[in-house]
């Protein structure tokens, strides 16, 4: 009996890249604290994760290089953000203190999901080796 470790660790590694697309628009929010008129924008980590696996049931996969990797193409859950205090009169809507804590929240989740993984993966080498 074959092991099918692709769909054991599918959602796992869709879910480490969405939280490290989700680590790009945060750092582009905080890059673009200073620009006039710039919208801080979010991604929805549960909504991305949940629309990734609907197309993972769909069975959904890429025929041929030309096509695109919809199972990838994550720009549906970006969105932009409710802004928490007043416009300060530039038009710019990130607050660099929310967004660095979102990031710090992210990187830990994302480190998280790393160590979950890993142990994931420990138990399977524990088992193909006969527990030794």
């Amino acid at each position: 009996m074959a092991i099918g470790f692709d769909k054991g660790f599918q959602l796992h590694t869709q879910g480490m890249l969405i939280r490290s697309q989700r680590a790009e628009v945060i750092a582009s929010n905080i890059a673009n604290a200073d620009t006039p008129g710039y919208k801080a924008k979010g991604l929805d980590f549960n909504q991305a994760l949940a629309q990734a696996a609907n197309k993972q049931k769909m069975g959904m996969s890429r025929t041929n290089d030309k096509h695109f990797d919809i199972r990838t193409e994550l720009n549906n859950s970006v969105d932009y953000r409710v802004p928490n205090n007043p416009d300060t009169g530039d038009g710019n809507t990130v607050d660099v203190q929310v967004e660095r804590n979102l990031y710090l929240k992210n990187s830990m989740e994302y480190q998280a999901s790393i160590q979950f993984l890993n142990g994931k993966i420990k138990a399977m080498k524990k088992v193909i080796s006969g527990g030794q």
